[in-house]
């Protein structure tokens, strides 16, 4: 037999062994794990993601509904109400920390007050007027030097706090008062996420835990499969009627049961070998809306993901780690190189694609990553590490301002009671 009779043998015989587009995967109690293989790739007009494409087209992406409460437990955003005056009132002043150019964190607001940390894990309460009002620090002179990094979450007076020491807790938001303490095996590396009286986590060994507030007591967990390597990105939690959503550090999207903790269905976004490199992995934080999930990754990938079976809907050549915002029938996100996308949101179709850098020199754009953004009354407000605010029309891409905040990283902007808040390193900036 020729080489080349042989290898067509091959060739078909491998084809006739491989899984079919329905194939699925199931765990011991025969719940669903689907792998990726039933997908819709869109590759609208073969636009390429470092080009713009119809970039003069205008899409009206305003719905009229402002979104109250961008901290909710599907992670959407929505279209905010912030008038854009850029007045500066205020600033929130903390000790610097060494690592902010990694750091991924926030504060956390209670009526007109704010709540942030330091580099040594005190807690900070500070009023309207900037003033602070308490300052609590619950960490041992060998824990400090560890520099604890703190996720909060606020219910009513109450503040839970979980940190990458494995330790969480409870305060009193109007004392600082410590209510409860523990300890977890491990550090935690996600967000933090309530459903009536019990609050949700996710450590670095990729365990989903449900502990109750009233006593910091855990009432079950869900093991998914650990990374050999720590991951550089922060788990993302999302909630809603019936389950809890998480991505784990290798790419896994879980569906769990949010009353008895089982397992619903798994979907893997990344072939085996990402447990062995997690830390290149970068997501998206999991947004919900009408039964979907969407997210993206630093991978070039963007999904969106039916909640009800888990199977991918379609999958988007879009590389980016900022959370989308969903409006209407529009996804709204800005890729790692600065261009903002338009995406219907049923079919995946990339609409419009609009360089948001392209303002700046070629010599130095190469060095900018934008870190977050929102949309409010027509306009897409985009923070970036070099410390700059770039203000455009979201619904014709057109620049209309850049603002320099600060000489170095501005975190995510956050919008609350019609005042936005930029966070540089050592201080959080107020604007109405």
């Amino acid at each position: 037999m020729s080489k080349l009779s042989l290898l067509i043998l091959i060739t078909l015989l491998l084809s006739g062994c491989s899984l079919t587009g329905s194939s699925k995967l199931w765990n011991n109690d025969k719940t669903q794990v689907n792998e990726p293989e039933n997908i819709k790739i869109v590759l609208t007009n073969e636009a390429s993601p470092v080009e713009e494409f119809n970039s003069n087209i205008e899409i009206d992406i305003s719905n009229g509904n402002f979104n109250k409460d961008p901290n909710n437990n599907q992670n959407n955003a929505g279209e905010l109400n912030y008038e854009g005056i850029l007045n500066k009132v205020g600033k929130y002043s903390f000790s610097k920390f060494n690592d902010f150019e990694y750091l991924d964190v926030q504060p956390i607001f209670y009526n007109q007050n704010l709540i942030f940390f330091d580099d040594k894990g005190t807690i900070i309460f500070y009023d309207e007027s900037q003033k602070t009002l308490w300052k609590k620090n619950f960490y041992t002179k060998s824990e400090k030097k560890l520099k604890p990094r703190l996720n909060f979450v606020n219910k009513d007076n109450l503040i839970i706090v979980t940190d990458d020491v494995a330790k969480y807790y409870l305060i009193n938001v109007d004392s600082g008062e410590l209510i409860w303490e523990k300890n977890n095996i491990v550090p935690f590396n996600s967000g933090l996420k309530i459903r009536n009286d019990i609050f949700y986590a996710v450590d670095y060994k990729n365990i989903l835990r449900a502990i109750t507030i009233k006593d910091g007591l855990e009432q079950w967990n869900l093991k998914t499969e650990e990374s050999l390597t720590k991951s550089n990105t922060k788990i993302s939690i999302a909630i809603d009627e019936s389950n809890i959503y998480f991505n784990n550090s290798i790419g896994d999207i879980t569906a769990v049961n949010l009353n008895t903790g089982q397992l619903v269905w798994q979907l893997p976004t990344q072939n085996n070998s990402v447990s062995k490199n997690a830390f290149q992995l970068s997501n998206s934080q999991l947004v919900l809306d009408e039964k979907t999930i969407f997210l993206s990754n630093n991978k070039n990938e963007f999904y969106s993901i039916d909640t009800t079976t888990g199977l991918i809907n379609w999958k988007n050549q879009i590389n980016s780690i900022l959370t989308p915002t969903v409006i209407g029938k529009f996804i709204i996100t800005v890729s790692d190189n600065g261009y903002l996308y338009i995406i219907e949101k049923k079919t995946g179709n990339i609409l419009r694609i609009n360089d948001l850098y392209k303002n700046i020199k070629i010599k130095k754009r190469n060095d900018i990553k934008p870190t977050g953004f929102f949309i409010s009354i027509g306009k897409i407000y985009l923070t970036n590490d070099d410390g700059k605010l770039i203000i455009a029309n979201v619904n014709t891409g057109e620049i209309l301002d850049i603002v320099k905040v600060a000489s170095d990283k501005i975190l995510k902007p956050l919008v609350n009671d019609n005042n936005l808040f930029l966070i540089r390193n050592g201080s959080i900036i107020r604007f109405n």
